[in-house]
């Protein structure tokens, strides 16, 4: 019996710690959030009383170095949106036909195997997918494109889609894996074949989630940073050329973090800029991804 009292006194006990831990834990990230926020907000506000606004959203050059600096973000925000569109070029395709296939085509078996070999990308590190994007890829690109540069676009775009498969592809399967069965079965008896059901029942039901794990793909290749530091070059260019050697927003916070600039100099100031700018996009792609998944969303 006294035991017996003992565990139901412990049991009460952890009952009111256990709430007040989560909790703990959801206010850490919340000021941690805020936390971010603010700093990039008081060092990008420092940055625009030296530079001005206009001159940093609608110039077409990118210098911060020298008595003649120019801080015009869009050869930066080119970059960025070459690589991420190259990646999406490789991703979308290839992320969501593996989707299709391990919720639809791939048997149990089959599935246990593949599924955790796919989301092994996922754990590989990015600075190991720089140099294989540096060293592997773009050798293999120059025999195919003449006078390809060593640091060049579509080498690092190609690995930024490599990557960011397994995201889409594990997003997706789950999505299409929450349709009922009884849809599949409704089609079948109409006399669909499996790859009609696939892509015009299973997917259309699926497409709040599939369009979501689009979007949070996109948002990471946004985000991506070792990649294009290392295989992409450090030439702030407003271009489509993919052969060009480009940089990036994420790839000019590493350069200039690694020693280029000096506490309270506008450059060091242009880092919080870069930043808040970045996080601008990162976070109009994920409030679209909640947006659209809760729109689109069909509860079975």
């Amino acid at each position: 019996m006294n035991e017996k009292k003992l565990n139901q006194h412990f049991l009460r006990i952890l009952e009111k710690v256990v709430p007040v831990f989560f909790l703990l834990c959801a206010i850490i990230s919340v000021l941690t959030t805020i936390g971010i926020i603010l700093t990039l907000l008081v060092e990008t506000i420092t940055f625009f009383n030296r530079v001005s606004f206009g001159e940093f959203i609608t110039g077409t050059e990118w210098w911060p170095f020298g008595e003649n600096a120019s801080y015009g973000i869009l050869p930066l925000i080119s970059g960025t949106l070459l690589i991420t569109g190259i990646a999406m070029i490789v991703a979308l395709p290839i992320g969501l036909a593996s989707a299709i296939y391990l919720s639809e085509f791939a048997s149990p078996k089959v599935r246990k195997v593949v599924k955790p070999v796919l989301e092994v990308l996922a754990g590989i590190p990015t600075i190991v997918y720089g140099f294989f994007a540096l060293t592997f890829v773009t050798p293999i690109l120059q025999l195919v494109i003449d006078d390809l540069p060593i640091f060049n676009a579509l080498s690092p775009g190609i690995v930024v889609g490599i990557m960011i498969i397994p995201m889409i592809a594990s997003l997706s399967e789950d999505a299409m894996s929450s349709v009922p069965n009884h849809m599949r079965e409704g089609a079948l008896a109409l006399g669909s074949t499996r790859l009609e059901v696939a892509l015009k029942v299973v997917v259309p039901a699926a497409l709040s989630g599939i369009i979501g794990s689009f979007l949070l793909g996109i948002s990471r290749a946004i985000g991506e940073t070792m990649i294009v530091s290392v295989a992409a070059g450090s030439t702030p260019k407003l271009t489509t050329d993919v052969t060009e050697s480009i940089q990036t927003m994420t790839s000019y916070i590493v350069q200039v973090t690694l020693g280029d600039a000096s506490y309270g100099s506008t450059i060091y100031y242009s880092i919080y800029a870069v930043g808040m700018t970045l996080f601008v996009f990162t976070l109009i792609m994920n409030l679209l991804s909640q947006y659209i998944s809760s729109r689109f969303k069909e509860d079975y």
